[in-house]
């Protein structure tokens, strides 16, 4: 689109570092973002930030994700940023998987968050898109949901849900000119990762992983690896047999 004419973003959960570098790459396009999450300051920065690299108007929600009735606020924010192209879903909770094998809130806590509300806004943004017959979904699903391992099934199960409803919703758009978009990043360094052990071949830069869902919110598949070699890796461990996969300890 041309800056007569600029493409319309919401982010919901602008404040993870890939809605960030995204975000980002929206506004060197001059287009008009809405950034939602529940951090009024964060969000004012992340504002100031795109308003700075170009974008023709950001538009600021505040929002508990998981509060709030998502088809009614996000009818909202549409017409707030005046009509819609693109729904960024990047929200979500990695948790700390040890502590909610034993405590039925913390792992009711990812649950709600990575799937339970997710799934809300998902098929609310599925509704807009479906009416207006045009528009792109994209959500940040996980390589952790394409198989369960001990160190964070939870997590994955949850991940696993979501890529499952998002390849459905996807199926529901077949040949009626919406498209959806499921993203399953490997392990990427941001604020979510920042406990973990970095380094290697494998983690990738949410700049990276940003300019994947840029490319999927125009064209390609209804899954998308990021990055594209993590379908392979993925195809190998899915197919690791039980009594192999059991002595693994990842």
């Amino acid at each position: 689109m041309t800056n007569e004419n600029p493409v319309r973003v919401l982010s919901l959960g602008a404040a993870s570092g890939i809605a960030q570098a995204t975000a980002r790459l929206y506004a060197a396009e001059a287009a008009i973002i809405g950034v939602a999450g529940r951090n009024a300051a964060r969000l004012a920065a992340i504002a100031d930030d795109l308003q700075a690299r170009g974008a023709t108007r950001v538009e600021r929600f505040e929002v508990d994700f998981t509060a709030v009735a998502a088809a009614p606020e996000l009818d909202r924010m549409i017409n707030q940023l005046g009509g819609i192209d693109h729904v960024i879903l990047a929200y979500g909770l990695l948790g700390e998987h040890a502590a909610a094998e034993r405590d039925a809130a913390a792992a009711q806590s990812i649950i709600d968050v990575n799937f339970r509300s997710a799934a809300a806004w998902a098929l609310a943004a599925a509704d807009v898109l479906e009416r207006q017959g045009r528009g792109t979904l994209v959500v940040l699903g996980s390589v952790a949901g394409d198989r369960g391992r001990r160190s964070n099934y939870i997590y994955g199960a949850a991940k696993a849900g979501l890529a499952t409803l998002v390849e459905g919703i996807s199926h529901r758009f077949a040949g009626t000119g919406p498209r959806a978009v499921i993203v399953k990043p490997g392990p990427t360094d941001t604020a979510m990762t920042a406990a973990m052990n970095k380094g290697g071949p494998l983690w990738a830069a949410p700049e990276t992983v940003a300019a994947i869902v840029r490319k999927a919110a125009d064209r390609g598949g209804p899954v998308v690896y990021a990055p594209a070699r993590w379908r392979l890796i993925m195809a190998i461990i899915r197919c690791i047999p039980a009594a192999i996969f059991n002595k693994m300890n990842f």
